[in-house]
């Protein structure tokens, strides 16, 4: 439901004089995330066959639609050359008849270059060619920080290269993994027949391919032992790939990519060693049926109606669970995304975000920024050296709003609106130019790890950084037709959750000069370990809603729940600290604020998969325990020593002491 801003007013009004009347003080008391969000969660029942809705999945849906709408615009009436190549890209994908009539044309040149592989020295700079384009095969490579030095980025050479997300299917020998391998098998088939391999070849073909990636699965290492970054770092010198590999060249891989580095992370050498005998001992005509699946396998989504079809027959039915394709608009904004999102993200920033509202959002961040320095100075659990280490990475931390502080080369080759398929190349080449270029001494911090116009906010602590997109700086995170005060409480909140993760227990890795280093001592570790496992107490007393005879577990989002608590504190602290937190109604308004973030529908199965494996806590609590917390939230809204929401200030749990 969309609100103009005089009644979105006439609403925060009524709350407010509703909240202030005694009736309503006992509701407010009892369940305020019910009291304040009783509107939204009457109005949102959950449809049949969905499984969440969500205030923030709400904010996502208007996202998409601003999305469109740019596009919409470009495309009819483009105001700078980027929205040229983002109306082209769009209107060659929303034109089904053009893409019939495209058919695979896209992939005629890289088909021609895979078909011309001869021999074994054939093979390399056609792997190198597709990487260029954004078709990772055999392996993949990628830009990432340096793990020893957060300041640059490098070059990874990682596992990759399969059809299926995990090594171990190529492995395991049940009868489940057995049936899925054989629903794989002809979809390889399938689409060999559509890249040109004639019927009576392509069930041999495709027992060539899953037998060449069966070998490439072998070598790479389970998915649980990546979890950890460690696992995918080890630096080796530029200058000996080509002795280490001499087959598949590496150091030409690197040079066709526009990289020049003196190292690189490779990490498994064992399977390198294993691709770099592959490609001597396995045959010409091998190779060429697994390239030209591989490059299949990549664009059938941006193809004709037979290649999205087998397509999302295995990938969306079978590995998904998916009953039913997205519209053909959302298929269409998901590539944009894909491959061209930082270029929407500049012209969705200059287009949604207005000044007013990054000031607003500067202003209070800037805020709780100096309430957190406040915090940590008066903080007992730390000792002086923790003390002046955090008042030293605080004073480097930078904020980041709306869209990264250094822009990229939107250097491209024109589209046009003739080919959606030419359009994916066109961009990907660029995306992984881009990308490339994130390589280098002094560069990690040019380029965030979130698009503009996914709606985030998200401590990077790799770099000491917030960052805030664009889509963020919208209701209901920030409403900029709203009060200072509401501002506090929703943006303001969610901005201290963040900033408390470079001083918690993993922030605590990371010191003042960007170095992996543990800045806490023994005793501070376990003072932080002793409050995270007395939220985590606190939190387990209370009832899953929807889930009967089911508890929150605290431990699953002790760190999260911390950071809950944390944040409301800071952004309490921040607003008392301006001139905008000395009222009763603006006190109440951030209250509210804050429980207009949470509010939620879910189905049982959804609240039972969140119950299970979610960081956080369900709406209702992650709105409740944290105000339960606060005093200042039983004065606001004038609640008795007995109420739910008042605890006994013994057991009230303060991240940071107060001032």
């Amino acid at each position: 439901m969309t609100r103009t801003p005089i009644a979105s007013a006439l609403a925060a009004g009524l709350l407010a004089t509703l909240a202030s009347l005694p009736g309503h003080a006992v509701e407010a008391c009892t369940d305020f995330h019910g009291h304040a969000n009783a509107t939204w969660l009457a109005n949102h029942v959950l449809p049949e066959g969905v499984d969440a809705v969500t205030a923030l999945g709400e904010l996502e849906s208007r996202v998409r639609g601003q999305q469109v709408a740019l596009l919409n615009s470009a495309m009819q009436s483009p105001e700078n050359e980027v929205q040229k190549l983002l109306g082209d890209f769009w209107a060659s994908g929303l034109s089904e008849a053009q893409v019939e009539r495209d058919g695979a044309q896209p992939l005629g040149p890289l088909l021609e270059r895979i078909n011309a592989i001869r021999r074994a020295r054939d093979i390399p700079p056609t792997i190198a060619a597709l990487h260029q384009v954004g078709i990772p095969v055999v392996f993949n490579f990628g830009a990432d920080v340096d793990l020893r030095d957060l300041q640059r980025h490098i070059g990874y050479f990682t596992q990759g290269g399969l059809g299926l997300p995990d090594p171990a299917f190529y492995t395991r020998d049940d009868a489940a993994t057995a049936a899925l391998m054989e629903r794989y098998r002809e979809y390889v088939r399938q689409v060999l027949v559509l890249t040109g391999t004639p019927e009576r070849r392509a069930a041999a073909e495709a027992d060539q391919v899953i037998d060449l990636e069966r070998r490439i699965a072998a070598a790479s290492r389970p998915l649980s032992l990546l979890r950890n970054p460690e696992a995918s770092y080890a630096l080796v010198q530029v200058d000996g790939l080509a002795g280490s590999y001499p087959h598949l060249q590496l150091d030409q891989f690197l040079q066709a990519q526009g990289v020049d580095s003196t190292v690189v992370s490779l990490a498994n050498p064992a399977l390198f060693a294993a691709l770099d005998g592959m490609v001597d001992d396995l045959k010409p005509a091998q190779w060429r049926a697994y390239l030209r699946w591989r490059v299949g396998d990549a664009m059938a989504p941006y193809l004709s109606k037979a290649w999205r079809d087998i397509h999302f027959d295995f990938h969306g039915r079978v590995l998904a669970g998916r009953q039913a394709p997205p519209s053909r608009e959302q298929q269409v904004l998901d590539a944009i995304n894909l491959a061209a999102g930082p270029m929407l993200g500049r012209e969705y920033a200059n287009r949604y975000v207005q000044p007013a509202t990054r000031e607003r959002a500067e202003q209070i961040a800037g805020q709780v920024r100096e309430a957190l320095g406040r915090a940590l100075q008066r903080d007992t659990r730390l000792g002086p050296e923790a003390k002046a280490e955090a008042a030293a990475k605080l004073a480097r931390l930078s904020i980041e709003i709306g869209t990264p502080p250094r822009d990229l080369d939107y250097t491209v080759q024109p589209m046009g609106r003739g080919s959606f398929g030419g359009n994916m190349l066109i961009a990907s080449t660029w995306h992984h130019r881009e990308q490339m270029r994130r390589i280098g001494e002094a560069n990690a911090h040019r380029r965030w790890n979130v698009l503009p116009q996914q709606a985030s906010l998200a401590y990077d602590i790799a770099h000491n950084r917030l960052v805030v997109t664009a889509a963020a700086l919208q209701s209901p995170i920030l409403d900029a037709t709203g009060s200072l005060a509401a501002g506090y409480g929703s943006f303001g909140a969610l901005v201290g959750h963040e900033l408390s993760h470079g001083f918690d227990i993993h922030g605590r890795m990371v010191d003042a000069a960007g170095e992996l280093r543990e800045w806490w001592n023994p005793a501070e570790v376990q003072a932080w370990r002793t409050l995270a496992g007395q939220v985590a107490t606190q939190y387990s007393r209370h009832d899953w809603p929807g889930l009967d005879g089911r508890k929150v577990d605290g431990s699953l989002s002790a760190s999260e729940n911390v950071a809950d608590l944390a944040g409301v504190q800071l952004a309490w602290e921040a607003m008392q600290a301006s001139a905008s937190g000395s009222e009763g109604d603006a006190r109440r308004e951030f209250f509210t604020a804050w429980a207009g973030l949470w509010p939620q529908q879910l189905s049982t199965a959804e609240a039972t998969r969140r119950a299970a494996t979610s960081p956080h806590a369900p709406g209702k609590w992650r709105t409740n325990v944290p105000l339960m917390n606060l005093a200042a939230f039983g004065e606001a809204f004038g609640c008795k020593a007995s109420d739910p929401m008042r605890l006994p200030p013994a057991d009230q749990l303060q991240v940071w002491p107060q001032p």
